[in-house]
């Protein structure tokens, strides 16, 4: 009766991995939401862009106007500002203007490099849901692991209890009973294995989740719709580039080939003039040749950069940004063509996955539960050992994890396939 107990017990857990669910979790796109909204770094990120703008419209301003003072045509024998007519004090004030367009391009650029810090915030948004749905997943597998240590734990508990009623009454040996306990106590240090896994994936919550992240409890994968979604219409890899270049670290990337862009533009304004003003006035406190009080005198200049050897400046700074230019689209095409094969790997690896699971719920948990079964029958009889009942349903167990392990997979295959195509 015993006997039938514990193969009974092996046959309803393999039924319940057959049927385990694997459905969304509303919670987790609420947690990932409130994450994203209250995570630090997306001040930080907001600051720097923010810093980026304010530079931007400073570098954009004209140099402040220099004010002159001084006095000119001083006779040394005596210092007497009323002796000689050529004797002034004066006042000046200089402004100089910027080089062709540079001022307003200067500022062109700072608004694109802030704009490309802002695109940060959707990398890190998307940076925070994967995170966050890779321990959600590992956390839903610990937990259906768990279920499955304590069943078998369960199951190996009635045999033993069968066991030590048996040697009682001197059927069985005290091996048989020993055997048993050493399979509980395997049992029981994967449990505390399992225990101490999960409280590392809470604390790992607690990153974007705070104290919240000690009631966080998993129970399902996620959905996948919108990845789901995509793939049904895009079968190949190679069609996924477009998807890709809405990546938010691609348009990081475009944003700075934008500023780059305009550093080409800043560049050839080099070659243009720069132009300045000088406004001077100087009182005379002398008298004239004619007796009366000497005029006072103004002064205006235009002042004119005129880059004539741009060999070494102009020239060097044209092509550096030219340069820079090639560099970050080289950039993003490298990061574009990484993406592109970790997605072709993922792909391959998902359909994988997914064969495997097919093979497990159609083929191997029906194995293991028809040769446990027939393990059972034997023993009843005296055709099979002990040990042989417990290897099978050790067996039993393994490949009941093994299948949890894959559901796992998949669900990590999914969400990096999501992450990589942003379509979580």
């Amino acid at each position: 009766m015993h006997k039938r107990v514990f193969v009974g017990v092996i046959g309803i857990s393999l039924l319940q991995v057959i049927a385990f669910p694997v459905m969304a979790n509303s919670d987790l796109p609420q947690l990932i939401t409130w994450a994203v909204e209250h995570d630090v770094a997306k001040q930080q990120i907001e600051s720097q862009a923010n810093a980026m703008t304010d530079a931007g419209v400073a570098s954009s301003q004209w140099m402040d106007p220099k004010l002159k003072l001084g006095v000119g045509g001083l006779p040394v024998d005596s210092f007497a500002l009323d002796k000689d007519p050529m004797t002034n004090i004066s006042v000046g004030l200089m402004q100089q203007f910027g080089r062709g367009d540079t001022l307003t391009l200067k500022q062109q650029q700072t608004s694109e490099q802030a704009e490309s810090i802002r695109k940060k915030l959707g990398v890190r948004a998307l940076d925070v849901r994967f995170a966050m749905t890779n321990l959600w997943v590992e956390a839903v597998y610990q937990r259906r692991a768990r279920q499955l240590l304590q069943q078998n734990k369960t199951l190996f508990k009635e045999l033993e209890q069968y066991l030590s009623m048996n040697y009682g009454v001197g059927v069985n040996q005290a091996q048989d009973v020993i055997q048993a306990q050493l399979q509980i106590a395997r049992v029981d240090d994967k449990l505390d294995a399992n225990a101490q896994v999960q409280q590392r994936i809470k604390a790992q919550f607690g990153e974007w989740l705070g104290k919240q992240a000690q009631s966080v409890a998993p129970s399902q994968y996620p959905e996948w719709s919108a990845l789901q979604a995509y793939l049904d219409t895009q079968a190949s890899h190679q069609n996924d580039y477009s998807a890709l270049a809405q990546h938010p670290a691609v348009k990081v990337i475009d944003e700075l080939i934008k500023s780059n862009e305009t550093s080409i533009d800043i560049a050839n304004e080099a070659y243009q003039p720069q132009f300045g003003v000088e406004v001077m006035y100087g009182n005379r406190q002398a008298t004239g040749m004619n007796g009366q009080p000497a005029s006072d005198l103004l002064s205006v200049y235009l002042t004119m950069d005129i880059p004539l050897f741009t060999e070494n400046r102009q020239d060097k700074q044209l092509a550096s940004a030219q340069h820079q230019l090639g560099a970050t689209k080289a950039q993003r095409d490298l990061l574009l063509q990484q993406m592109n094969a970790q997605v072709a790997a993922v792909r391959h690896d998902r359909i994988n996955l997914q064969q495997r699971l097919n093979r497990y719920q159609n083929g191997l948990l029906r194995y293991a539960q028809e040769k446990t079964q027939a393990i059972e029958r034997g023993y009843q009889n005296n055709t099979s050992q002990l040990d042989e009942y417990i290897r099978a349903a050790s067996d039993a167990l393994n490949i009941e994890l093994e299948q949890a392990r894959l559901q796992a997979d998949l669900s990590l295959a999914n969400a990096k396939l999501s992450y990589l195509l942003n379509k979580f």
